[in-house]
């Protein structure tokens, strides 16, 4: 029956992540053809290994898994201890003063930002976001009638559009989502844009009575290259929020536990957070997993080696010249988002499955023509896929 299911929920499914789509086509290939005949840069799924005393941690986690209580429920907000120890470490990132109470822990970045919207959001409220963009951005703001209001891409190295951005705010705009380093494109926006941005919301904030928040998704922070640094945005405005995991810093994607930062200078910002925790646990996610909890107070202040994935970009940088395909280097993350040649995303994207080769077309990150390639994956495979690439581009 046509019924089953929301008008909403309906036109998610019918634009589907493309991610998931070329994974799931992945399986498929990779049992007709041999998983090692397979190059598959589809999913950024991150493979370098958690810190060694990720080790210790569980051992001492075993210990106390068979005391009462000793994987039972924590305090919603997170247990006291991963909260503290995440204050310290933002707190440097940040640049700013903070205390445990600025943050609470969550399923992951996106169970921050989802458990963010329903506090904040009011039906038809609007998210201005820059592409491209994670795809999964209209769900969760789209959940609880939030509009997704993309600002068009400023190609090739896909910087912040600041002009373009401010024009975009309207009346029923409440948040403007960024997400640097990007995914999917690698970039890390500077100083100056996000002081640009900054200043164009505190003159909006200055006429309204809600304010536009600076939403700044951050998955990707210990991911940069080359001494790369990522900027701090709580300076920037009091109506700044950080939403972040372990996922990639620590290669905990499996155990979901994120954080949702809120800025000590908002005005109200014990009730944000008070709702934020209240929002996080009604959505069904009442805690973030303990264990995973524990491996991060521990491990707050270590990350994975970075190196290996900056090896990984820069071989995947010389297999692309190589084939003739045109890129802005990432600075960040584990993806490269390139120029489709013949300027069909998807009909390249098709080209490449053609031959083996697993990507994303960049319509899936709302930016027809480019496609997102992930390096997470062993540097052999991207040497191996080269003649592979090559082939695609002649054909």
């Amino acid at each position: 029956m046509s019924g089953v299911v929301t008008d909403a929920v309906r036109e998610q499914l019918a634009g589907a992540s493309w991610i998931r789509r070329m994974f799931e086509a992945g399986i498929e290939l990779k049992q007709k053809v041999g998983a090692e005949n397979v190059f598959d840069f589809s999913l950024g799924n991150p493979d370098v290994p958690a810190p060694a005393r990720a080790r210790e941690v569980l051992l001492r986690v075993a210990e106390q898994a068979v005391k009462p209580l000793g994987l039972g429920y924590c305090p919603n907000a997170g247990r006291p201890a991963t909260r503290a120890a995440l204050a310290r470490k933002l707190a440097r990132e940040q640049r700013t003063p903070l205390e445990a109470g600025h943050v609470v822990v969550t399923c992951g970045a996106a169970g921050a930002l989802t458990a963010f919207f329903r506090a904040t959001l009011e039906p038809g409220d609007e998210v201005v976001v820059p592409s491209p963009y994670f795809v999964e951005y209209g769900a969760y703001c789209g959940h609880f009638g939030g509009v997704l209001r993309p600002v068009p891409p400023r190609p090739p190295d896909f910087q912040l559009d600041v002009p373009s951005l401010a024009a975009a705010i309207g009346p029923r705009t409440r948040a403007v989502l960024i997400n640097s380093p990007n995914n999917p494109a690698g970039c890390i926006y500077p100083p100056e844009a996000l002081e640009a941005l900054a200043r164009v919301l505190a003159e909006v904030n200055a006429r309204r009575e809600r304010p536009v928040f600076l939403v700044s998704d951050e998955p990707y922070r210990a991911l940069a290259f080359a001494g790369a640094e990522v900027p701090p945005v709580l300076p920037l405005s009091p109506y700044a929020v950080v939403a972040g995991s372990f996922s990639k810093s620590l290669a905990l994607a499996g155990e979901r536990v994120g954080y949702l930062l809120v800025n000590p200078a908002m005005p109200d910002a014990a009730t944000l957070v008070a709702a934020v925790v209240m929002t996080h646990r009604t959505l069904g996610f009442v805690n973030a997993p303990v264990i995973g909890q524990e491996l991060v107070e521990h491990l707050a202040d270590e990350q994975v080696d970075v190196g290996v994935y900056e090896e990984r970009r820069d071989e995947l940088a010389r297999v692309l010249r190589q084939a003739g395909i045109r890129f802005t280097l990432p600075r960040g993350a584990f993806y490269f988002f390139a120029e489709a040649p013949g300027g069909d995303d998807l009909a390249f994207v098709n080209r490449l499955l053609e031959q083996n080769i697993l990507a994303v077309p960049g319509r899936g990150f709302g930016c027809p023509g480019y496609f997102r390639l992930s390096f997470s994956v062993a540097i052999g495979t991207i040497t191996a896929s080269a003649p592979a690439f090559a082939r695609a581009t002649r054909a």
